[in-house]
Parts: structure tokens; sequence; C-alpha cells
């Protein structure tokens, strides 16, 4: 895989991130286009670098690595950040951040999709995650009104 068609990779989940994070940015939760973006660019960047690493070591004639690994580490990662985004409200300890901890660990799969060049998939994830963040409260607002 050539450096241009990496960039391009890593710069396609970085749109379709902010495309996330525009709908998390107008509803002004904490994770944003900003952190959307990254979550899906720097997901997508691990696993690409780890495919290039691997077919680097084929093609120099050894042994391959487990281009999986990279997509384990995205997992891990994300779980942290995911967590972090949870907070517990005070007084009734209910936890509030669920939604944006989902959205940032469905962005990082976004960018992994890309990486593996599944661009359809990422594409039909990111407008799959915009109806199920903004058409479904609002559907769920029509059904409370009845």
């Amino acid at each position: 895989m050539g450096d241009w068609r990496a960039f391009g990779l890593i710069a396609l989940a970085a749109l379709l991130g902010a495309i996330l994070g525009f709908e998390r940015e107008i509803k002004e939760k904490a994770a944003g286009i900003r952190t959307h973006l990254l979550v899906a660019s720097s997901a997508a960047a691990i696993v690409v670098l780890g495919r290039i690493l691997n077919d680097e070591a084929v093609a120099a004639g050894r042994v391959g690595g487990d281009p999986t690994r990279a997509l384990h580490a995205v997992v891990t990662g994300i779980g942290f950040i995911g967590a972090g985004a949870i907070m517990f409200r005070n007084r009734d300890r209910e936890p509030q951040g669920l939604t944006t901890a989902a959205s940032l660990f469905f962005a990082a799969t976004v960018g992994i999709a890309v990486a593996v060049e599944e661009i359809a998939i990422a594409i039909g994830m990111t407008a799959l995650a915009l109806v199920a963040l903004a058409g479904l409260p609002w559907l769920t607002r029509i059904m409370r009104s009845e």
C-alpha cells in the first residue's frame, strides 16, 4: 500500500468521524467533531500501519505478523476512552455519557472499516449511526406524545 493511499484512507476515516461528531457537537456533548475525527482517524491509522508493517515483512521474506492485533489494540484503547466518557450524576448515580461513549466506539469501528478498505460498510455505518443518534430521539419523542 502506498503512502498516499494509506493517507487517503486515514483522511476518509477522519471525514466520517467528523460527520459523526457533528451530530454530537450540535447537541453540545463533550465529545464532538474533533474527538470523533481523532478517534476514527487514529483507529484507521493504527490498522493501516499494521497492514503496512505486515506487508513489508512478507515482502522481505519474513513471516508476517498478525494484522488483527492492531484491531485488538484499537478496541482496548477505545474502551478506556469510552469509560472516561461515562460519568455518574452525584445524587441518583445514573450514568451519563453512555451514548457519547458508544458513538466514540462506533467512530473507531468506522475507522477500522475504512482502514481495511471496506468503504461502503464504513459509509453505511456512518449513516446508520446518524439515524440512531439524530433520528431515533425524534421518533421517541413522537411516540411518547401519543
